[in-house]
């Protein structure tokens, strides 16, 4: 008996939502079928990769990590430097030193760094906050005053600060915004409907849903996201059909597996720099395949061979 092929596509359809300007510009989402389903129907934006760049700058203990950021001293310098890496599709600048209970960076310095950050670019930018709701909801806004023009992503909006960044960054200013909930259906869809209320169209809002790394808890993020895309597409459910962007570079190089040092590692783990980078990717992968848009990485190797991977399925 002949195979019968039956396409599984959706007249419902993911929002686009565009980051950057110009020819480098990136567009997630836009797809009518299940995560990496091109055999349906074409993906029209294949999933793209992140690479995170800290403000407290790269972990040059790792050897090959500080090989590739050689030379780059500063942190403007080292976001440039990412723009060359095989694969890579935008910027993601973490706001580390501006934790309250971290180094406290004034919000001006911040402001600053990202500026210098932004003409020194080549891709796209987006920016995740310190953590700290009070201090983020101030800040995206003065980063989205200065960045205007730059159509920039700001990652790390939660519902206890949501208000002020989508009103005086994307209302005020034309920037794109990262609604951030801790892997829940429905306090995902609440915070996009909470959103959606001060007149911020669907087309602005990316959603980060949280992540895990692999083999901790992920199998609940999995579940998360197919929940999210089979809603979005099946039940044509608007308040979900937003982009998703998972950053996993922070989450897995915190693990054991990665963090720990050949001494004190499981006999056969091996360098620990290649375990966090098969972590990283393991993670990454599963988390594409489960409906995200785009994930960000820390790791040159990483973001190499997944973007290899999604060439190669799309």
């Amino acid at each position: 008996m002949p195979f019968k092929r039956n396409p599984q596509k959706f007249s419902a359809t993911i929002k686009e939502v565009t980051i950057g300007t110009g020819d480098k510009a990136v567009t997630l989402g836009g797809e009518n079928v299940l995560p990496l389903y091109s055999f349906d129907e074409t993906i029209k934006n294949p999933p793209r990769i992140g690479v995170e760049v800290s403000d407290l700058g790269p972990d040059r203990s790792l050897p090959e990590l500080g090989k590739f950021y050689e030379g780059a001293n500063t942190i403007p310098e080292v976001a440039k430097k990412a723009c060359e890496i095989p694969g890579a599709g935008f910027i993601s600048l973490v706001l580390d030193s501006a934790d309250p209970n971290g180094e406290d960076k004034p919000i001006e310095d911040c402001v600053a760094l990202c500026k210098e950050v932004a003409e020194a670019v080549t891709l796209p930018l987006a920016i995740q906050g310190s953590k700290n709701t009070e201090k983020d909801g101030q800040l995206f806004v003065k980063i989205a005053e200065a960045l205007e023009g730059k159509n920039v992503l700001l990652l790390s909006a939660k519902e206890d600060n949501h208000k002020s960044i989508a009103v005086g960054a994307v209302q005020a200013y034309g920037q794109k915004i990262g609604a951030e909930s801790a892997v829940d259906i429905n306090l995902a869809k609440q915070l996009n409907v909470l959103i959606s209320q001060l007149g911020i169209k669907n087309e602005s809002v990316v959603m980060n849903v949280g992540t895990a790394a692999a083999g901790y808890g992920f199998e609940y993020v999995v579940s998360t996201l197919d929940r999210i895309k089979l809603a979005a597409l099946t039940q044509n459910d608007d308040k979900l059909q937003m982009p998703i962007v998972t950053p996993v570079g922070e989450q897995t190089w915190a693990v054991g597996e990665s963090f720990k040092s050949e001494a004190e590692a499981a006999p056969g783990w091996g360098p620990r720099e290649d375990r966090g980078i098969a972590m990283e990717v393991s993670t990454a992968a599963a988390a594409l395949a489960a409906g995200s848009n785009a994930v960000i990485l820390r790791h040159p190797k990483s973001v190499e061979a997944v973007a290899k991977l999604v060439a190669d399925i799309i």
